[in-house]
């Protein structure tokens, strides 16, 4: 019923248009005559014909390009209203771009300030090579392209778009003329456009996220790797040194025994992303520098200064360990006259500084503490705080070297981190 009214309307209108035209001007300035009579009449059919023809052709386009025919859908003039998930600036970005890729645009104009695209675009002749059939008697009221008009409007976070397809000419003229449902195809391309955008958008993000997910995984791998090649090492040694301390020393093979079940009290495995503290870090590393201060003796000092309200800042395990490890295998180890290995850590402006600091041998050819350990530090910290954390690493004075890791303070009020 739409369809048959669609098309008796724009013959009707047609009829309506010459009936009027030819009683102004064909009575006023032609002599009557049977004839005249005759050629009106013809020349109505025709036009009637020709009018329910275009007519019903568009109906049958409109039907294959849509899948339906009704009143939104037969119209000339379509209008659309697109949510995009993206700020305006995105969204206004993607419009733009996907407009200009529109088979057939010719000309755009793009206003980034008022979040508005403009642009005309080639009317496809689906039926014919060169474009709609000249002998339409209203042809010259029907100009080629047809425009496209797009204008964001900012929601928060998101994007509101509206888009809308017409014929580059007045709209009284929808009565009489038809588009072969060429604006219905550019407003389902845009839409289309628009929808795989932001599904590749979306899928970039997804892997993105999954590279994270996987870099991290790596990390935790990298750390536990090096765990277990570098715990197996000490516990030996030390296992060896207390075997030997117990036929000559037995109080301090006691002692050393004592500070490995401490140590080996807060390396057990945690579960995954679970945080340590400043605090059970510090008693971590007390207790393996004590265990190395029996076997270096006097070659081997220790300084801390770590005031007792730091020691409940939240701090990743094993990265504390990680630093004096480094001091004391890069720095004291090589050097002949061991040293001194400083913990110190201070309160800033919402954070707090954890530092490393020995007198040993510095950077050299043969130490330095840059390698694995340093850049898994690195990348821990990254994957953890982002970009609300650092880690630096310079020369001591005036020898050795000093690591600082700073990070969020989670004991203070309103601290956050991602």
């Amino acid at each position: 019923m739409t369809s048959f009214f669609f098309i008796f309307r724009l013959a009707l209108a047609s009829l309506a248009a010459y009936a009027l035209i030819a009683s102004i001007v064909l009575n006023g300035l032609l002599p009557h005559g049977a004839h005249f009579e005759g050629f009106v009449v013809a020349t109505a059919s025709l036009l009637g014909a020709f009018a329910a023809l275009n007519a019903f052709s568009h109906v049958r386009r409109v039907r294959l390009i849509a899948g339906q025919v009704n009143g939104a859908t037969l119209s000339c003039r379509q209008r659309r209203q697109i949510e995009v998930p993206f700020e305006a600036g995105e969204t206004f970005d993607l419009i733009d771009a996907a407009i200009r890729e529109l088979p057939g645009s010719e000309m755009q104009e793009s206003a980034r300030d008022s979040l508005q695209v403009q642009a005309r675009v080639r009317r496809p002749a689906p039926y014919t090579n060169a474009g709609s059939p000249r002998w339409h008697l209203l042809n010259f009221l029907e100009p080629r392209p047809n425009q496209i008009l797009a204008t964001v409007t900012p929601n928060g976070e998101a994007g509101s778009v509206t888009l809308i397809c017409e014929p580059a000419r007045t709209a009284w003229t929808d009565w009489f003329l038809v588009d072969q449902g060429t604006n219905l195809e550019n407003a389902e391309a845009v839409t289309r456009a628009i929808t795989r955008r932001v599904a590749q958008r979306r899928r970039g993000e997804q892997a993105e996220a999954r590279q994270t997910v996987t870099e991290k995984e790596l990390t935790v791998a990298k750390l536990s790797l090096l765990h277990a090649q570098v715990e197996p090492h000490f516990l030996y040694n030390t296992l060896a040194s207390a075997q030997l301390l117990t036929r000559s020393d037995p109080a301090r093979a006691d002692e050393m025994l004592g500070n490995l079940i401490e140590y080996l009290r807060h390396s057990l495995p945690r579960t995954e992303n679970a945080m340590s503290t400043i605090g059970i870090e510090l008693d971590r590393a007390r207790a393996y520098l004590d265990i190395l201060k029996i076997r270096m003796g006097s070659r081997l000092n220790l300084q801390i200064e770590v005031p007792q309200y730091l020691k409940q800042v939240e701090l990743p395990p094993m990265m504390l360990q990680t630093l004096v490890e480094n001091a004391i295998k890069h720095g004291l180890e090589p050097k002949s006259g061991g040293g001194t290995v400083w913990i110190l850590a201070r309160a800033g402006e919402g954070t707090v500084a954890i530092t490393v600091a020995d007198d040993g041998q510095g950077f050299s050819d043969h130490g330095g503490g840059t390698g694995i350990g340093l850049r898994n530090v690195r990348e821990r910290l990254r994957l953890t705080y982002g970009d609300a954390a650092l880690f630096s690493i310079v020369s001591n004075f005036p020898g050795g070297v000093a690591a600082t890791i700073t990070v969020p303070d989670s004991t203070a009020r309103g601290a956050a981190y991602g």
